[in-house]
């Protein structure tokens, strides 16, 4: 626990004090978000937080990283920096959706190589092809859910906190799952001193093609040798619930409007929808820090059920997500209020 205290503490400290640097640095290279019409900020904000972040995790696994673990550690360092690569470059320049997928394709090749993978069927190829679905869903929906100040790296510390508790919780405890998940969390918590309402720095692609990538990296290797596969596959999506409805719900929603998921963007997010109906920006993210804090203690709770009641509760939460869904689209069709 103390090695993990410490990975914790140095990345939370290294992301304190890079933050400003990061900002100092965006300002001066141009990579600043200038407002559009599907943007919520009024004046222009440097990007570039994610750099600060992605330095703090990895100053801090290889300060204090167990090297046991150093094939699959240098697997996903080498995966997290390429995708953050590709991140900065579209922050600077803007890259077209194919080559940002294929970014993604190429970060989730470095996982695999490191021996990072699902391991849930019997077929090698399976478990390569759910893996690289896995990771680049992910990625993207953590992607898609910075639409808000606080929102991707609030929600990304409540996960990291539950992979962090979790990794604890087994026996014997997962020592990489457990490092990288304080690392994580301690970036994150320095980067939103500056992030929360009102944000003075964002993320970026930088920040969040990280973070998604890592977050899927972890849900992966999580193992939990004390219940079945048939039912803790479950837990990873438990604790990712939050951005994999707000990814749904984005999904059905454009295309329920013949508009293009992947390419277009718009004010129709969970948190939009939420500000839409009433609530002020910092009680949307906070909402939704509080919905994926419920559902990471489901994930919790799924670790010790058995079989049946595993699949009743998260079938009732699946069930809940697509009334979510439906209940937003028919109130708030693509962000818009029905009454308005």
């Amino acid at each position: 626990m103390i090695q993990i205290a410490l990975i914790l503490l140095v990345a939370l400290t290294f992301s304190i004090v890079a933050t400003p640097l990061a900002r100092r640095a965006a300002l001066r290279a141009g990579v600043v978000s200038i407002p559009r019409t599907r943007d919520i900020h009024i004046a222009p904000v440097p990007l570039l937080g994610g750099a600060a972040i992605y330095g703090g995790f990895v100053v801090a696994l290889l300060i204090f990283g167990d090297q046991r673990y150093i094939r699959e550690l240098v697997g996903i360092l080498v995966g997290a920096t390429l995708i953050s690569l590709f991140g900065l470059a579209d922050d600077r320049w803007g890259l077209g959706a194919p080559l940002k997928m294929g970014g993604q394709a190429l970060a989730s090749a470095a996982l695999l190589l490191g021996g990072t993978q699902v391991q849930l069927f019997a077929q090698p190829w399976l478990n390569w092809a759910l893996t690289l679905v896995w990771v680049v869903g992910i990625t993207n929906a953590l992607n898609l859910l910075d639409n808000m100040d606080g929102l991707s790296g609030g929600v990304a510390t409540i996960a990291s906190a539950f992979f962090l508790l979790l990794a604890a919780m087994n026996e014997p405890r997962q020592v990489l799952v457990g490092a990288m998940a304080a690392a994580l969390m301690g970036g994150c918590v320095g980067f939103l001193r500056y992030n929360l309402n009102p944000a003075t720095i964002f993320m970026g692609d930088t920040g969040s093609l990280f973070i998604g990538f890592i977050l899927a990296a972890l849900g992966v290797k999580l193992r939990f040798l004390g219940n079945t596969p048939a039912v803790t596959w479950m837990v990873p999506l438990c604790v990712l619930a939050l951005p994999i409805l707000d990814t749904s719900l984005v999904v059905v929603s454009r295309l329920r409007r013949r508009v293009n998921p992947f390419t277009s963007a718009g004010k129709d997010h969970l948190s939009h929808r939420l500000v839409a109906l009433g609530l002020s920006k910092r009680e949307a993210v906070l909402t939704c820090y509080l919905i994926a804090g419920a559902c990471g203690l489901v994930g919790v709770y799924l670790t010790q059920a058995k079989l049946l009641e595993a699949y009743l509760v998260g079938g009732t939460l699946a069930l809940a997500g697509l009334a979510t869904i439906i209940w937003l689209e028919r109130i708030c069709p693509g962000g818009i209020p029905a009454n308005d």
